[in-house]
């Protein structure tokens, strides 16, 4: 699924808040800075510097603040209050920010209907209310709300804290040995990337040490290879490949498709997408595993979405296993995207060559699954983001990491 063209540029938004100053703020639109300093007397306080400057320019100091120096700003007076809840305000932010996510998960991830969505008028803003007239409908959705949920730094900054207790309580249980999981790691970023994401587990001990290659099996499954998080938490990945390297170069070489040995596809649904079953080795592994991590080749749009999506499905049917276990989406790339120019001009024309994350999820079908799911940007030279996805996948699956 290719990523939406989505367009909203800031003198929709400067047009909006202008409107809405003039028609309910009049004084502040108009009085300049003469005026300001002349009045000494009155019911009203005489508003401050900041306040008499252009609404453009309160728009401009907004693109420089974070989500939350946003919000203080509205704690300051009535008047940015109304100002920073404008929905085309938050709209704006969302679609220029959303590109740059490097997570998102089953919780956080944002209603991208509601950025295809038409404006219910022609400038749909603040401009529709009075202030303090809350319960009327200013917007079909909350793209505020929605972007305090969704953006990384917000969830991370607003987490409510533990009570004491509870963190005696998580350290006392760090105390007792746990069992190791095991996770199945599959998808074509494994296979397609430059650089190998699996090569590089193997041979990074300062990212990721390994706790061993024991030779037994579980369940009749061979016992893949176990790796130590933060020194402390054992875990053990399973990788699976579609196909065995000889194939994957003669394949590209002779620019043929080669066979899935973990899939098989049995035919399509009613809307043409293709419905895949795991062969009889694979599902023995998706019924012993507390969880999935799905490798995704982030650098080009494959055009198999549907593909994937049909296969990632298929493997956490729940006809294998619980559907509580969770997936954790790579979504990988081989070397870090050079810098960004800092000139704007050069900035707009410079392609980013990692589908953000966002838009993976969207093209994996992830908001349809019932399993929890998070997808972490990742690079698999340096291994970047790696630990990240991690953590949140110990995490879901019981293991009480430490600063959680």
């Amino acid at each position: 699924m290719a990523e939406p063209a989505r367009q909203l540029n800031g003198s929709a938004v400067i047009r909006s808040l202008r409107q809405f100053t003039g028609r309910y703020f009049p004084s502040r639109a108009t009085l300049s800075r003469e005026e300001t300093s002349a009045t000494g007397s009155g019911e009203e306080p005489p508003p401050g510097f900041l306040d008499c400057l252009p609404v453009d320019v309160h728009f401009l100091i907004m693109t420089f603040l974070s989500p939350g120096d946003i919000c203080r700003l509205g704690a300051t007076s009535q008047y940015w209050r109304a100002l920073v809840r404008d929905p085309l305000l938050w709209r704006y932010f969302l679609l220029r920010d959303i590109p740059c996510w490097s997570s998102i998960d089953f919780v956080t991830m944002p209603r991208l209907e509601a950025l295809d969505a038409p404006l219910s008028s022609e400038d749909e803003s603040l401009d529709e209310r009075v202030e303090g007239e809350d319960d009327r409908t200013e917007s079909k959705y909350d793209y505020m709300a929605e972007y305090l949920k969704s953006c990384p730094s917000c969830r991370q900054q607003w987490l409510p804290s533990r009570a004491p207790y509870e963190v005696v309580t998580s350290f006392l249980q760090s105390l007792v040995p746990s069992s190791e999981p095991r996770y199945a790691m599959f998808g074509p970023g494994m296979e397609q990337l430059s650089v190998s994401l699996v090569t590089r587990l193997m041979y990074a001990p300062d990212v990721l040490p390994l706790a061993g290659t024991p030779h037994r099996q579980i369940n009749g499954i061979g016992s893949g290879i176990s790796f130590m998080f933060n020194n402390q938490h054992k875990f053990n990945i399973l990788t699976l490949y579609s196909t065995n390297r000889a194939e994957r170069e003669r394949a590209r070489v002779q620019q043929q498709v080669v066979t899935n040995k973990l899939f098989t596809c049995e035919g399509t649904d009613e809307s043409g997408c293709p419905i895949f079953s795991p062969l009889p080795h694979v599902q023995q592994v998706c019924q012993v595993v507390d969880g999935f991590i799905y490798v995704a080749n982030a650098e080009r749009e494959t055009g198999e979405g549907d593909s994937e999506a049909a296969q990632i499905r298929a493997g956490l049917s729940s006809a294998w296993g619980s559907a509580s276990r969770p997936l954790l989406v790579l979504s990988c790339i081989s070397r870090e995207e050079p810098e960004v120019a800092s000139d704007p001009e050069i900035t707009q024309n410079q392609e980013k060559r990692q589908i953000p994350c966002i838009y993976m999820a969207q093209r994996l079908g992830l908001p349809q699954l019932v399993n929890p799911w998070m997808v972490q940007d990742t690079v698999a030279e340096s291994l970047s983001g790696l630990l990240d996805g991690l953590s949140w996948l110990l995490k879901c699956s019981g293991v009480k990491v430490s600063g959680s």
